[in-house]
């Protein structure tokens, strides 16, 4: 969990991207489920912050 935080702080691809991947997810999993109408309601703006981020995040360095 250290080595996840440290490659953050330095801007590294691979943990960000992970993060931006998480985050697509987890709004795709939030528009499919039948019980909340808020957690619905921020679905896509969820699935938006992780494309961009993961998109922005396509060109840190390795």
């Amino acid at each position: 969990m250290t080595t996840f935080l440290h490659r953050l702080f330095r801007l590294r691809r691979d943990a960000w991207e992970m993060l931006a991947s998480v985050l697509i997810a987890l709004g795709v999993v939030m528009l499919m489920q039948p019980f909340s109408l808020s957690l619905y309601s921020y679905s896509f703006l969820v699935t938006l912050v992780g494309t961009v981020m993961f998109i922005i995040v396509s060109h840190f360095p390795e």
